[in-house]
């Protein structure tokens, strides 16, 4: 199995903590050229609001050649259907699922330039659940994930650039805390999770690089469960 990375560039969306910061530091390790990207500024991350079309052309410029994107950016606002705000639902999906197309077509334009690439998507076990928690918008937008990566995977196939996703189940990360810090909540999550025990950020940054790395060479337009056995039930 090929997981050489070394000599590759990689570009991770939403890079500043969580599942971002736990991916960019492992394809690092794995010898990759990181460039972190992330809303807010920090030591060693570029600065980019991937909802703005502009920035993210004038940050794809600057980096220059791409081998890897991963689309890790994403938010999340839990309030139900009766509840959410229209502004509230179209930020979700401005960023979960708009931003993830501009820095998609962005790098695939770079990589058909130089010979073919690898976009790693963040999706959702919610992208195939209605989930145990009413959040319409996330779960709206993570669906759109799953069935565009399949469709840029069609698209940009002839150009050899493969598009994957990976879709964690509920991660430890500053967005899931309401849920971690509720002692029913999180019984209740796992209650549907059948390995009893759920994923830290490594895991899912595992299934990420195997998904951008030569050993999956072969595989395009799949959506991989990093789930613990919930969507088995």
């Amino acid at each position: 199995m090929d997981y050489d990375l070394k000599g590759r560039t990689a570009v991770i969306t939403g890079a500043g903590r969580g599942i971002g910061k736990a991916t960019a530091d492992l394809f690092a390790s794995r010898g990759s050229t990181v460039v972190r990207l992330d809303i807010e500024a920090g030591e060693s991350i570029l600065q980019c609001d991937v909802t703005d079309e502009k920035a993210v052309e004038a940050a794809f410029q600057k980096i220059g050649k791409i081998d890897i994107l991963v689309n890790n950016a994403g938010i999340v606002v839990r309030k139900n259907s009766l509840n959410i705000t229209r502004e509230e639902w179209d930020k979700v999906l401005a960023v979960n699922q708009t931003g993830l197309f501009l820095c998609s077509r962005v790098a695939a334009r770079s990589m058909k330039r130089t010979g073919g690439g690898a976009i790693v998507n963040l999706a959702s076990i919610m992208g195939f659940s209605g989930g145990l928690f009413p959040n319409p918008a996330y779960q709206a937008s993570k669906g759109a994930v799953v069935n565009l990566t399949r469709a840029l995977a069609l698209e940009f196939a002839e150009f050899n650039i493969r598009v994957n996703a990976v879709a964690p189940t509920f991660v430890r990360t500053a967005l899931t805390a309401p849920i971690f810090s509720n002692p029913e909540l999180l019984e209740k999550v796992m209650e549907h999770t059948p390995l009893g025990r759920l994923p830290e950020v490594e895991d899912i940054a595992q299934a990420i690089v195997f998904l951008a790395s030569p050993a999956a060479r072969c595989i395009t337009g799949v959506t991989l469960p990093v789930d613990s056995g919930y969507l088995a039930r």
